[in-house]
């Protein structure tokens, strides 16, 4: 029998509550997930059971075989989703900026992000996306970027809709994006999500709650920004990526 919101609800309750004790106990905040969280059930499926294996050998020959990123591979309009095809996207569109930060709050300048998203109507261009929304023409739902001098990013979208997922039954994703950062290699690429403030599904979500804590979950999503919106344009949402330290952006591990 499939299982059912509640009893997803009830993992997530005994989750935290189980955190919230080992806390008062006096453990360190677990700004990562464990990587088979229960209530997100393909991650029993798909988290690593065995020892990593280290690579033998001279390890900087990995990346002589690794795809290489640089100024040329980014155009001006890469950051624009909404101008990618002939005819403009359906949906809100709006302003995504932040800097990309260390843990000490320095800018990292010159790195690679990627973002990719579902459509306004909560559906991915991709093939084994196949629940019934209508595609968009219009929105391929990919973008790069590089950061600025000053760890700046800026995309230009549409806010991306809710989709179902069958984690369980009637389950649904929160709106979000997927972010990709690049150090100065392929292997140091690491993955992320943002998500939009006051979102109902978030208390219903095991992958943004598979961040135990609270403060940490915080850090994903993005705050409104009055600012950032553009006149007759779009609306603005800013957010922050810290790659490491006590204010660091979660990144999906092992998923």
């Amino acid at each position: 029998m499939a299982l059912t919101q509640a009893d997803i609800d009830r993992e997530l309750a005994d989750s935290r509550a189980a955190y919230d004790k080992a806390r008062a106990d006096g453990a360190p905040a677990a700004d990562h997930p464990a990587r088979d969280f229960a209530p997100y059930r393909s991650s029993l499926l798909r988290h690593p059971k065995q020892p990593l294996v280290a690579v033998q050998g001279d390890p900087e020959t990995v990346e002589l075989h690794t795809p290489v990123f640089g100024h040329t591979d980014i155009t001006d309009i890469d950051n624009d989703l909404t101008i990618q095809h002939q005819g403009e996207p359906l949906g809100e569109r709006i302003t995504v900026s932040g800097r990309l930060l260390d843990s000490g709050g320095r800018p990292v300048r010159g790195q690679l992000i990627e973002l990719w998203q579902a459509n306004a109507a909560g559906r991915y261009a991709h093939l084994r996306d196949q629940h019934p929304a209508p595609l968009d023409p219009n929105f391929t739902g990919v973008g790069r970027t590089l950061t600025g001098d000053d760890g700046s990013y800026s995309f230009t979208t549409i806010k991306p809709g809710a989709y179902p997922w069958r984690n369980h039954e009637n389950a649904w994703r929160p709106a979000h994006l997927h972010f990709s950062l690049f150090g100065t290699a392929f292997t140091q690429r690491l993955i992320t999500q943002m998500y939009f403030p006051g979102d109902p599904l978030f208390v219903y979500d095991p992958i943004l709650q598979s961040v135990t804590d609270e403060s940490a979950r915080q850090r994903l999503v993005a705050t409104y920004d009055h600012a950032l919106s553009q006149p007759e344009w779009s609306l603005g949402y800013r957010w922050d990526i810290v790659l490491d330290g006590p204010s660091a952006t979660w990144i999906e591990e092992g998923r």
